[in-house]
């Protein structure tokens, strides 16, 4: 496509967004049809995934506008039923946008494999063994999963620790051995406990020691994504607010959150809510990034903040954004789930890199469009003008009842059901 930039696309009904971006190619006939479904994940798709399926539970998808990352357009889907999360991350992404855009980058697709062994007579003499036998294993563990070998990944390297060797108790003593393992553009998880998995005999054989867990770590500091945006103060004024305010204003807010874990937690829940999305519209596992995300938040002894906001010589905002990224695309739900498949086609990504990399970047324009309403005019401002529309449905409003109800309970700063159920009654009379 040639560009994520659509003004007024809010403004459109959902039948007029969706032709839109049939004519920009942002997807097909067969797609368009799939989006209009009435039932986006068919039942009997859905009883094939999980168990004791009585249904489906869909959830609104919306579209990221204005995302220019490393030079590139994206419309990002997002699945979410929170108000202005959307909004927020479009409106970040354009004021990123005119300075130049996000820059991102990502490690190897490198993910962990974790294999416990106890019950060792002499724990470092069973580690010497294994890292004496480092070649046969990783040879033992890609004869597992060959098909991975021959996509260029696999298994590339190990190491071994003991955990509480000097413990009275014997259920605390063990020997952990990591794989590190290229799972290329799936996220791997079958890919991991089968190597895992496949390695626990000759591990006991080797240590004399017995194996139980070995299965795959959903903290994947090995696999890593990056983002940064440099804005300059001028195109974050906000009302009565200059830009020199708005900027300093977001720094002060992260310092807060970089000291304080109670602050951290509400900081890192707004990145998320950039993150999240992405990753359920496009069949990745939302609990295992979540899971790592937390995790890096905590590596240096302390839960803090995921992002950092600085400000360079010249005065310009800076905005910064690490975490493990464990998403693919290719393999479980992403190739099962119909409306995955079409908002990967709407990413137009080439690898499970450059998926994660857009992530971490609307990761960090959710954190900033977060920050930036909560310095200036606070954050129920433009969230509960949003909100009231789902009050406005919950107290019984359909059609254009439901806008002009919206908008009465805005104007009357009273965004709640009993107060809609009274505007419902007076218009339908």
């Amino acid at each position: 496509m040639e560009t994520s930039r659509i003004p007024g696309f809010y403004n459109r009904s959902v039948e007029g967004r969706r032709e839109l971006l049939k004519s920009m190619d942002v997807f097909s006939e067969e797609e368009l049809q799939g989006l209009e479904a009435k039932e986006g994940l068919p039942t009997e798709t859905a009883d094939k995934m999980i168990e004791n399926v009585i249904g489906t539970y869909p959830l609104p998808l919306g579209l990221g506008l204005n995302f220019l990352i490393n030079g590139k357009e994206y419309v990002v889907p997002m699945a979410i039923e929170e108000p202005s999360v959307v909004a927020s991350a479009s409106h970040i992404a354009k004021i990123v946008r005119d300075s130049g855009g996000f820059t991102t980058e990502a490690t190897e697709r490198v993910m962990i494999g974790q294999i416990q062994v106890v019950g060792c007579e002499d724990f470092q003499k069973a580690k010497q063994v294994l890292v004496n036998h480092k070649t046969y294993l990783l040879k033992q563990a890609n004869e597992a999963y060959p098909s991975i070998v021959a996509r260029g990944g696999g298994a590339e390297d190990l190491d071994i620790r003991i955990l509480n060797e000097a413990s009275n108790s014997s259920y605390q003593q063990m020997l952990v051995l990591h794989l590190y393992i290229n799972t290329c553009d799936a996220m791997g998880a079958n890919i991991i406990n089968t190597m895992v998995e496949s390695l626990a005999p000759y591990i006991e054989e080797l240590t004399g020691g017995k194996v139980y867990l070995r299965i795959l770590s959903n903290y994947a500091d090995k696999c890593l994504a990056r983002a940064k945006c440099v804005i300059p103060p001028d195109i974050l004024k906000t009302g009565d607010f200059t830009g020199e305010e708005v900027r300093d204003g977001v720094v002060h807010a992260y310092e807060f959150a970089a000291s304080d874990p109670y602050r951290a937690v509400t900081h890192n829940k707004g990145i998320m809510n950039g993150i999240d999305p992405i990753v359920i519209a496009t069949g990745n596992d939302w609990r295992a990034v979540e899971a790592g995300a937390h995790a890096y938040a905590s590596r240096h002894g302390q839960y803090s903040s995921m992002t950092s906001w600085s400000v360079d010589q010249e005065g310009n905002l800076v905005g910064e954004l690490e975490l493990p990224m464990s998403v693919g695309t290719v393999g479980g739900s992403i190739n099962v789930h119909p409306i995955s498949k079409i908002a990967l086609r709407m990413l137009n990504v080439e690898s499970a890199q450059e998926l994660a990399q857009v992530i971490i970047a609307v990761g960090l324009a959710q954190n900033l469009g977060a920050l930036k309403a909560l310095v200036t005019d606070g954050i129920q401002k433009g969230h509960m003008a949003l909100h009231s529309r789902s009050v406005a449905i919950a107290a019984g409003a359909t059609g254009e009842l439901i806008d002009i109800v919206s908008e009465k309970l805005v104007e009357a700063k009273e965004i709640r059901v009993g107060k809609a159920k009274e505007l419902v009654e007076e218009y339908t009379k």
